[in-house]
């Protein structure tokens, strides 16, 4: 029997693994680690916890912010002049 529940589980660690991907890409890109950081996080709790898509959502869900991110950044690099 599992004392910890569900964060004691493959879920939690690839919930905190994605978290420090996030950060430390954050941080190559030179913008705030704790908004990626949490956006991850956010992410996955929704598909983890509130949607329960299970593992292939989780990774998808992912993949899907690192999307939006990419998108919302070359938005912003075009306006620059």
């Amino acid at each position: 029997m599992n004392p910890l529940g569900p964060f004691y589980s493959l879920d939690f660690v690839l919930l905190l693994a994605c978290a420090v991907i996030y950060y430390k890409a954050a941080e190559m890109e030179d913008v705030p680690g704790l908004l990626w950081c949490g956006l991850s996080v956010g992410t996955f709790f929704v598909t983890w916890r509130l949607l329960r898509w299970g593992l292939p959502g989780e990774i998808l869900g992912q993949v899907g912010l690192l999307g939006a991110i990419t998108l919302f950044r070359v938005f912003r690099d075009r306006q620059k002049p």
